[in-house]
């Protein structure tokens, strides 16, 4: 007896369907709001739910369980890092997830105003 179902993957050469195949072909994501260090959360649709590619499911499930930075979602899902901004992206555009970005390091309290509150908290 004969499996005829397509083998989309090989244990030796891994997954056979190209990076572009999963991302329609873009390189780049439609949203900025993807850096290594932003935290992504699953949301709940808001409405009817979207058809998913495979990919994209398996990264719902991953910031379904508890929020993850990008960095975590590219290396636990085995997608190379371009590859998940694009399908972030694409989820974030269908309301399926938030988004956290951490703060910018110019919009960090100085350090020597900071060292000022400490020595001021010690003084009392």
């Amino acid at each position: 007896m004969t499996d005829s179902t397509p083998h989309w993957y090989d244990d030796e050469a891994g997954p056979m369907v190209r990076l572009y195949a999963m991302t329609a072909g873009r390189a780049r994501p439609s949203s900025e709001a993807f850096d290594l260090m932003a935290v992504v959360q699953a949301e709940d649709p808001p409405g009817e739910f979207p058809v998913l590619s495979p990919e994209q499911r398996s990264i719902l499930v991953l910031c379904g369980e508890r929020p993850r930075p990008v960095a975590d979602i590219a290396s636990d899902s085995g997608l190379p890092l371009g590859v998940v901004r694009v399908l972030l992206s694409d989820l974030l555009a269908e309301g399926l997830l938030r988004v956290n970005r951490p703060v910018p390091p110019a919009q960090l309290p100085d350090a020597h105003i900071l060292r000022e509150v400490i020595d001021g908290l010690r003084a009392l």
